[in-house]
């Protein structure tokens, strides 16, 4: 069986080589399995830089297989980034989102290093059509929606370079004030939680509202109890 790329785990090598992380004990939630389905999730604390969620889930044998990469600035003014990979029965989706989730703009040059690997790719089909979405005010143009069969390396070559060239910027962004950018990254969570959504929907259904509300509140984002 075709082997499935493992982004979480590159990209948690990558983020320690630059910063200090500290693993959350998440409990019984770092392995919930349900008819056939199994999700796995691993939450860490990234020193000066804020939170670090990799999720995994596999279902039908093997033949659904999906990961999604979280990594939420709270100590540092840039987006926050969704990494998602699927694959089904051979076909392959790589997604990267960057939300904008920042205290101050953006700018255009750092935005550029995105839009550039995107363009790399610009032959590749897009993921399916997308419906409107609440986030979609938030979410840059820069970001990629890549699917396709046979395409496996170069969606997997995409995924590290969007969290290379992030992990880079954090390296160089000065620190902001970490309580206003929790409460954006938490409005983002938040958000995300109430209007629902496939994953969301999926967890919900197979393990309940509070374990979802915690899964997607404090274990991909980071919310703290308050």
């Amino acid at each position: 069986m075709r082997k499935f790329p493992d982004l979480g785990s590159w990209m948690l090598r990558r983020l320690s080589e630059a910063f200090e992380l500290e693993r959350e004990d998440i409990g019984k939630d770092a392995r919930l399995k349900k008819n056939g389905i199994v999700l796995e999730t691993q939450s860490y604390r990234v020193s000066g830089v804020g939170h670090f969620c990799i999720l995994r889930m596999n279902a039908f044998f093997g033949l659904m297989k999906m990961e999604t990469v979280v990594l939420a600035p709270t100590e540092k003014d840039l987006p926050l980034l969704n990494l998602d990979r699927v694959s089904v029965l051979g076909k392959d989706t790589q997604i990267a989102e960057l939300y904008d989730t920042q205290l101050a703009p953006w700018g255009e040059e750092a935005m550029a290093v995105f839009q550039r690997i995107r363009d790399r790719d610009s032959d590749l089909p897009e993921s399916a059509k997308q419906e409107r979405h609440w986030y979609d005010d938030i979410l840059y143009p820069c970001s990629y929606h890549k699917a396709g069969k046979g395409l496996s390396e170069r969606l997997t070559a995409a995924g590290q370079d969007y969290a290379e060239a992030f992990i880079a910027q954090l390296a160089s962004a000065p620190p902001c004030d970490p309580t206003a950018k929790k409460d954006k990254v938490d409005q983002f969570a938040e958000t995300l939680y109430a209007q629902g959504g496939p994953a969301v929907d999926t967890v919900t259904k197979l393990f309940g509202r509070e374990t979802a509300s915690r899964l997607v509140l404090y274990h991909m984002y980071g919310k703290e109890a308050r």
